[in-house]
């Protein structure tokens, strides 16, 4: 039997869960959030309905990679309620991989590298992925006065980001799987009346998710691993970033569309060779179609 290929994706501020064909998904109406993991790995059912019987039959695998093999915060959290970024991505993988969304809304990087091990260890069910994705800087950006809990100083973020890049590697998931993502750009105006309804001050502040966004792309240049710089490219052109906005702060439908279009060719090299799983229907043999089902499933 072929070794089965599994893949992850992190994001950094969100958590979405899809397996076995099932999702499950946040409410319908909530923001796509930037915080955590996606995992795109290629699982094995544990009695797939698929192996049958009789000599040379095989037990088949998706054998893929990421979507969401990542860290995220809370815009990986719901990145797969509709139109997401994330169901954008496990539809373009079907019948070649799981993708499996590891995102936590909310969440910085001091509390990912806590949890990265637990999500991800050497030879459990869910390592060997094709590519991980690690999203995070949203929560971590915001203001210490106004928002300590979350907050973490610019240099341990770095400090972070390499840790658990870091740690990938030593689970046998190197570099060049690897692919961060920048926190995007903050609309103050809109996120400000949101945290008024709060009861609260702004807590962010665009200049400084730059700074961050900045230190996560010398990470990926001190590490090697690919990064979309999300705060840079929302921007340029003088854009109307905004618009990629729900709130100010998570991502709106376009935004979750602009994300998918820039992060898709990145993932798309690390996917490319991937096989698709069984036939074609046109291609079962008619007469005998164990022929084609029971194989490999490599098509």
């Amino acid at each position: 039997m072929e070794p089965e290929v599994k893949t992850y994706k992190w994001l950094s501020n969100y958590v979405s869960f899809a397996k076995y064909g099932c999702v499950k998904q946040g409410s319908p109406g909530s923001p796509s959030c930037h915080c955590g993991f996606t995992l795109s790995p290629s699982l094995k059912h544990p009695n797939p309905p698929w192996s049958g019987g009789g000599a040379g039959a095989k037990s088949l695998s998706f054998r893929g990679w990421f979507p969401s093999g990542e860290l995220t915060p809370a815009s990986g959290q719901f990145s797969f309620q509709q139109g997401g970024w994330g169901a954008s991505l496990a539809d373009k993988l079907v019948r070649k991989c799981d993708v499996l969304n590891r995102g936590f809304s909310g969440y910085n990087t001091r509390w990912a590298k806590i949890i990265l091990p637990r999500l991800i260890q050497k030879g459990n069910s869910l390592d060997n992925p094709v590519a991980v994705t690690i999203f995070f800087g949203a929560n971590d950006s915001a203001l210490k006065d106004e928002n300590p809990k979350q907050h973490i100083p610019l240099e341990e973020y770095t400090a972070n980001l390499k840790s658990m890049v870091q740690y990938l590697k030593s689970v046998d998931i190197p570099e060049d799987r690897v692919i961060l993502i920048t926190p995007p750009p903050l609309c103050e105006a809109a996120w400000e009346k949101e945290c008024l309804v709060q009861g609260c001050k702004l807590n962010r502040l665009n200049l400084v998710v730059g700074e961050y966004a900045s230190a996560c792309l010398r990470v990926a240049q001190d590490c090697g691993t690919d990064v979309l710089d999300l705060w840079s490219l929302m921007q340029k052109d003088s854009q109307d970033f905004p618009s990629y906005l729900s709130d100010g702060l998570h991502l709106s439908p376009k935004g979750n569309e602009f994300v998918f279009s820039h992060l898709w060719p990145l993932i798309e090299k690390k996917v490319s060779s991937l096989p698709l799983l069984l036939p074609y229907w046109r291609d079962v043999a008619e007469a005998k179609p164990e022929l084609s089902l029971l194989g490999d499933g490599d098509h």
